[in-house]
C-alpha cells in the first residue's frame, strides 16, 4: 500500500509540474511581446535547431566533412555569444552584438565557399587568411567564455609556438612556421581546428548529450536512482552507497561529472546528511562517484568517441575495454563508504522506507532500453551515430507507455533545447583542442615531447608513468576532460607506448587522470559542486575526496602494468585471475584507507594492508604469494582481536 501511494504521488506530483508548466506557457502567450521575450525565444529556436540538424545528419547522412564541421562550430559559436556574456554574469551588450554580427558573416563566407576553400588548401588567398584569422579568434573566445580564461590561453600559447618556435629554449625549438601556413593549417583542412575533436563532436558527441538530455526528461534518472536506493539503500552505508550506485547509474547516460553531481547530489548528498554521516563525507562520496560517472560504459563522454577515432577501434569495443578498470573504481569507492560506516557503527535505511528493486523493474524498466539498443545496435555493426538517432526515437515512444513519463510536444522540444546547450562548452573545447592537435602536427612537438620526458625518465616505466599522470592532473585543471585527453593523447601516450605500455592502456592511462582532475584542487570542479549543495568547505571537500577516490588514482597504473584488466593479451583465466586479484587488492586497500578490517586497523597493521594491496596487483607470482600471506596473517590477526573485543563486552554486559 505504501510503494503504491507513493507510485501516486510521484504520477500526481508530474501531472502537476507538466500543468503548471502549460499554464505558464499560456500566460506568457497573453503577455505582451518585448525584447527579452524574444531573444529567449530567438536562442531557444537556434538552439533547437542544432540539436534537430545533428539529428537529421545522423540519420539521413552529414554533409561533406569540412563543411558539416564548421557548420557545427560557427552554430555553437553563435549560441555561445547569445547565451554566455562578454563579462561573465554580465548582460548582453554591444561586444556580444559586433562578434555575432562576424560570425554571421564569417558563416557567410565559410558555408557558402566550402568548396572553394578546400581546393586552395596549401594556397590561400588573403581573404581566405583573413576570415581564417578571425575564425581562430572566434573560437578562442568562444571558449574563453565556456570553458574559462586557462583553456582559452592554452590555445594562444600553441599558436605562439607554432609562429615562433625558434625563441623556445632546447630541444622544444623549431624554425617557426609563417602566418599564412598556420592559418592554412588551423583552417581550411582538417588538419587543425576541424580535426578529430571536432569531428567526433559534429557527428557523433552532441548526438549522444541530445540523447542523454531525452533520457533524463523521460524518467531515466529517476529509474536508475531508484533502483540504486532499492538495491543497496538497506546495506551497511546503505544512503552512500546508494550515491555511488545512482551516480555511476546516472552518469552511463550523462557522462559529465560536474553535471552528475547536480542531479543525483541534490538528492543523496541531503539524505546522507540526515542519517548521520557529516557534510564533508556526504560530499565527498558523490563527488567520486559523480566524477567516476566519466569512466563509466557505456556513456563515457566526448573522450572515449576520439579516442576511439585515435586508436583506430570501435567505441563499442572500448566501452568492452573500459568496463573492468570502471566496475574496480566504483567497486573501491563503495568499500571505502562501507568500511566507513563499519567503523562508526552507522547503519543503513529500513526497508520499508525504500522502493522495491522488483517493483521499480516493473514500473521503470523499460526507461533503460534506449541504452539497450545502442549497444545492440552498435553490437550488430551499426555506427555510433545512427545507433544514437535510433536511440532518441526509441526514448521518445517508450516515454508515451506511461502518462507519468510521456513526452508531449513541449518536452521534446526542451530536451533538443537542453542537448544543444549541454554541448556547447565541449563544443568550444573540441575545437581549441584542434588547434593543439594542429600545432603538434604542425611542429613535431608530439615526437620532442615524447622524447624530453622519456629522457627524463631515464627509461623508468614507473617514473614515466608517474610524470604522465602529474601532467594529466595539471592539464585536467580549469579544463574539460576531453581537452585534457587530447593534449596528453599527442603528447603523453606516444612516449608510454614507446616504453613498452599497451596502445590502449596508454590512452586509457591519460584519459583515467584528465577525468580524476576533477577531484583535484585548486580547481576541482566536481568536489566544489557537491561541496556546494552539502555546504561544506570545497578545499576540504576536495581532499576528502582525493582519499575516498585514491584508490582510482592507483586503477591506471595497474592496467598500464597489467593490460589484461582492459582484455588486452591473456586468455579468459588471466582475465579472471586479474580481476578477482585487483578486486581482493581493493578490498584491502579500502580498509586500509578508512583505518578499519573487521575491526579497526593500528598504524602497523594500516601498513602491512597496503603493502598487501599493492603487491596483489604487481605482475608477478611471488608478489602474488607474498600479498595474500600478508592478508591472511592480517585477517587471522585482526578475528582473532574481534573475538577478544566481543568477549570483553560480553563479560562487560553480564557484569
Amino acid at each position: 500500500m505504501a510503494a503504491s501511494a507513493t507510485k501516486m504521488q510521484k504520477i500526481d506530483t508530474t501531472i502537476n509540474q507538466k500543468q503548471a508548466y502549460i499554464e505558464e506557457v499560456w500566460k506568457i502567450r497573453k503577455q505582451k511581446w518585448n525584447g527579452a521575450r524574444i531573444f529567449v525565444l530567438f536562442t531557444s529556436l537556434l538552439a533547437i535547431g542544432l540539436s534537430l540538424f545533428h539529428i537529421y545528419t545522423a540519420g539521413f547522412g552529414t554533409l561533406p566533412s569540412w563543411q558539416q564541421r564548421s557548420v557545427h562550430v560557427l552554430w555553437a559559436i553563435l549560441l555561445i555569444f547569445l547565451l554566455f556574456p562578454f563579462k561573465k554574469g554580465g548582460k548582453f551588450g554591444i561586444v556580444d552584438i559586433v562578434l555575432i554580427l562576424i560570425t554571421l558573416a564569417t558563416s557567410v563566407y565559410m558555408i557558402g565557399g566550402a568548396e572553394m576553400i578546400q581546393s586552395r588548401q596549401g594556397d590561400i588567398n588573403a581573404s581566405d587568411t583573413l576570415v581564417g584569422s578571425v575564425f581562430i579568434i572566434l573560437v578562442l573566445e568562444a571558449t574563453r567564455r565556456t570553458n574559462g580564461i586557462l583553456m582559452a590561453l592554452i590555445g594562444v600559447f600553441f599558436l605562439i609556438y607554432v609562429l615562433y618556435g625558434q625563441y623556445f629554449p632546447g630541444a622544444l625549438a623549431h624554425p617557426g612556421i609563417r602566418y599564412e601556413k598556420m592559418v592554412d593549417h588551423m583552417f581550411s583542412g582538417t588538419l587543425g581546428i576541424f580535426s578529430e575533436p571536432i569531428y567526433v563532436s559534429s557527428t557523433v558527441l552532441l548526438l549522444f548529450v541530445v540523447f542523454g538530455s531525452f533520457l533524463m526528461r523521460s524518467g531515466g534518472g529517476q529509474f536508475f536512482t531508484d533502483f540504486a536506493f532499492g538495491a543497496l539503500g538497506n546495506k551497511t552505508g546503505g544512503p552512500a552507497l546508494s550515491a555511488v550506485g545512482s551516480s555511476a547509474l546516472v552518469a552511463t547516460i550523462t557522462g559529465n561529472g560536474a553535471a552528475n553531481a547536480a542531479i543525483t547530489g541534490s538528492f543523496t548528498i541531503p539524505l546522507m546528511k540526515k542519517l548521520g554521516y557529516n557534510k564533508r563525507f556526504s560530499a565527498a562520496v558523490e563527488a567520486v562517484a559523480s566524477q567516476g560517472g566519466q569512466i563509466m560504459p557505456p556513456i563515457m563522454g566526448a573522450s572515449i568517441f576520439i579516442m576511439a577515432e585515435t586508436v583506430g577501434i570501435p567505441y563499442i569495443k572500448l566501452a568492452l575495454y573500459a568496463l573492468i578498470p570502471a566496475v574496480i573504481y566504483f567497486f573501491i569507492a563503495g568499500m571505502v563508504v562501507y568500511f566507513h560506516a563499519k567503523r562508526l557503527h552507522l547503519a543503513g535505511i529500513p526497508k520499508e522506507q525504500l522502493p522495491s528493486v522488483k517493483s521499480v523493474l516493473l514500473r521503470q524498466g523499460y526507461l533503460f532500453l534506449p541504452i539497450v539498443v545502442i549497444l545492440g545496435l552498435m553490437i550488430y555493426g551499426f555506427s555510433p551515430m545512427k545507433a544514437g538517432f535510433y536511440a532518441i526515437l526509441a526514448t521518445i515512444i517508450l516515454s508515451w507507455i506511461k502518462k507519468a513519463t510521456r513526452m508531449n510536444l513541449i518536452g521534446i522540444l526542451a530536451a533538443l533545447e537542453d542537448g544543444a546547450k549541454n554541448a556547447l562548452t565541449v563544443i568550444a573545447a573540441c575545437a581549441t583542442a584542434g588547434i593543439i592537435v594542429g600545432a603538434v602536427s604542425l611542429t613535431g612537438l608530439g615526437i620532442t615531447f615524447s622524447r624530453f620526458v622519456i629522457n627524463v625518465a631515464d627509461g623508468n616505466l614507473f617514473l614515466l608513468l608517474s610524470l604522465v599522470a602529474v601532467a594529466s592532473i595539471i592539464m585536467g585543471m580549469g579544463m574539460p576532460t576531453v581537452s585534457a585527453y587530447v593534449i596528453l593523447a599527442v603528447l603523453g601516450a606516444p612516449a608510454l607506448i614507446e616504453l613498452g605500455v599497451n596502445q590502449v592502456a596508454a590512452h586509457m592511462f591519460v584519459f583515467y587522470f584528465g577525468v580524476l582532475s576533477g577531484l583535484t584542487p585548486p580547481v576541482a570542479i566536481t568536489a566544489y559542486t557537491t561541496a556546494g549543495i552539502a555546504g561544506s568547505d570545497p578545499f576540504k571537500t576536495s581532499l576528502y575526496a582525493i582519499k575516498i577516490g585514491l584508490g582510482g588514482f592507483f586503477v591506471p597504473f595497474i592496467f598500464a602494468y597489467n593490460p589484461v584488466l582492459l582484455m588486452q593479451g591473456g586468455d579468459m583465466i588471466d582475465i579472471i585471475l586479474a580481476i578477482t586479484s585487483a578486486c581482493f587488492s581493493c578490498i584491502l586497500f579500502a580498509g586500509g584507507l578508512e583505518g578499519y578490517f573487521i575491526r579497526s586497523l593500528s598504524l602497523l597493521k594500516r601498513l602491512i594492508i597496503f603493502i598487501s594491496a599493492i603487491l596483489l596487483v604487481i605482475p608477478g607470482v611471488l608478489g602474488d604469494l607474498i600479498g595474500i600471506v600478508l592478508a591472511l596473517c592480517l585477517i587471522s590477526w585482526q578475528w582473532r582481536g574481534k573475538k577478544l573485543d566481543d568477549m570483553e563486552d560480553s563479560k562487560q554486559s553480564i557484569g
